[in-house]
């Protein structure tokens, strides 16, 4: 058997496919036939400038705007017309730009309602996932808490922690790092890492750039709803092109 015909010879299928994905507003397009994918374990950092459609391609993946054209595969199932809440226990975890916590609920509570309704576990099983979370997230201290009463850090930990209590194959993070000092930001980039480790997938936003490029396995880059460039790291932030869009100077 040749090794073109040998199935073990194949590259494994990605974890998340994007293909042709388009959207309007009006006149305006913020999505323009994008098309990528995302392996296990792997960061895929998203750059563009404001407006370049970044946060609407996290809304039409997690499913609060519906795609034009396009497919959205998660391991080969198709997930473009399900609504938000199927894509989110088909395994599409997201943290957004401005933590909304539950502020009346404790830090625990924030976690079991991500657990029970994202992921679906029993109780028994959603305590111990919980209480796992806020280890590996530095809350453990502040489980009872009230989410209202957490500072900006922690009030990013828990949006991350209770993404993960949904049990995520693709974790969209959306500037997760944002308004934080290095040393906060520090911390959070190793949570990602740890995170990484584990075999999710992580798409991630970012205008705190030294954190993203700490792990980001690859980037995509973006610019009025189009794909501008795509690849390593060092080469997509070394182009000129880059610079021109993203930066607003010459490399």
């Amino acid at each position: 058997m040749s090794a073109a015909a040998d199935p073990a010879a194949r590259p494994p299928a990605p974890l998340m496919a994007v293909a042709g994905i388009c959207k309007r507003f009006g006149s305006v397009k913020v999505a323009d036939d994008l098309t990528f994918d995302l392996g296990r374990g792997e960061v895929l950092g998203i750059l563009g400038p404001n407006g370049a459609g970044k946060t609407t391609l996290f809304n039409l993946i997690s499913g609060d705007v519906a795609a034009d054209a396009g497919r959205i595969l998660l391991e080969g199932q198709d997930i473009t017309r399900l609504p938000p809440h199927r894509r989110c226990r088909a395994g599409i975890g997201r943290t957004y730009q401005i933590a909304l916590p539950f502020a009346g609920l404790t830090v625990f509570e924030n976690l079991l309602v991500g657990s029970l309704s994202g992921a679906r576990c029993s109780r028994a099983q959603a305590h111990d996932e919980c209480v796992d979370l806020l280890r590996r997230c530095g809350l453990a201290s502040k489980s009872n808490r009230l989410a209202g009463s957490l500072t900006l850090l922690d009030r990013k930990r828990l949006e991350l922690a209770r993404a993960l209590a949904t049990q995520p194959r693709v974790l969209l993070l959306d500037e997760i790092a944002g308004g934080l000092t290095d040393p906060e930001a520090q911390q959070l980039v190793e949570i990602v890492a740890a995170i990484r480790a584990q075999g999710i997938g992580i798409l991630w936003i970012e205008h705190v750039v030294h954190a993203l490029l700490s792990v980001a396995t690859r980037l995509l880059v973006l610019n009025a709803g189009e794909k501008l460039a795509e690849g390593d790291p060092a080469t997509v932030m070394r182009s000129a092109e880059v610079s021109r869009a993203y930066l607003g100077v010459e490399a």
